[in-house]
């Protein structure tokens, strides 16, 4: 999936809020929307080189949007990326499921519908009779850490009631339809997804996703690469509750 326009090489000078970073782009700072309001790892972002879209649309008030950052040095001509916009994750996932490259995961015989209402949720996906929810979790990223890059201590995560919202309502959706799936969706090369920190109520929401999983609630990897140039799908299986720890 290629890009309108390729992405702009940056570097981070600071997190100015929820939506807006600073990024020195050509010798130039310039406020950036931040396309994640969460945590993004454990490390400090500061110094660190990104990727940035550029928008089209003359009246915004920011005109760059950081889709990636690097744990590579900023020098370094060489680099490997970090996806870090949430939104666009769903973009990826719909272009390789309209485009087959999902055939192992679900066969689209139909129409890939978009957010659709369900129970309480506005779920993603409505793939033929199949229910498909994104995650793209940012809190911890699992590549080894530079020695030169800062780690950060952070607070346990907290919110997860869209999680618990989510897979109960998948799970209350095979009374009716055949299937319902997570995708959890990574934008660099994740070996495996593991619960690393775990949230401040663990406890409720591992019950409620053990539940949702005995009832026939699917969970799926995909990890994609992002380049300047493109994104591409690089791998996609399928989880067990064992496997990711929780």
């Amino acid at each position: 999936m290629k890009f309108p326009r390729s992405l702009v090489e940056g570097k981070i000078l600071g997190r100015r809020g929820q939506f807006i970073m600073s990024v020195e782009i050509d010798n130039v700072v310039e406020r950036c929307h931040c396309p994640t309001t969460g945590r993004i790892g454990n490390f400090e972002i500061m110094g660190r080189p990104c990727l940035l879209s550029q928008s089209e649309n003359s009246t915004r008030s920011t005109r760059y949007t950081v889709e990636a950052i690097s744990l590579n040095r900023p020098e370094d001509k060489m680099k490997s990326w970090i996806g870090i916009n949430q939104n666009a994750s769903n973009r990826y996932v719909e272009y390789y499921l309209n485009n087959g490259g999902f055939k192992d995961m679900i066969h689209v015989r139909g129409k890939v519908l978009r957010e659709k209402v369900l129970g309480k949720s506005k779920l993603d996906f409505l793939v033929d009779d199949t229910y498909l929810e994104v995650k793209t979790p940012l809190q911890d990223i699992q590549l080894p850490i530079p020695e030169y890059v800062n780690i950060r201590r952070v607070s346990p995560f907290s919110d997860t009631s869209r999680l618990v919202k989510h897979m109960t309502d998948l799970a209350n959706s095979l009374q009716t339809n055949q299937r319902a799936i997570i995708l959890l969706v990574f934008l660099y090369d994740n070996p495996g997804f593991k619960v690393i920190s775990r949230s401040i109520n663990y406890r409720e929401v591992f019950k409620v996703v053990q539940s949702s999983i005995s009832k026939g609630v699917e969970m799926w990897q995909a990890n994609f690469k992002i380049t300047a140039e493109k994104v591409k799908l690089s791998r996609y299986f399928p989880l067990t509750l064992s496997e990711i720890s929780l």
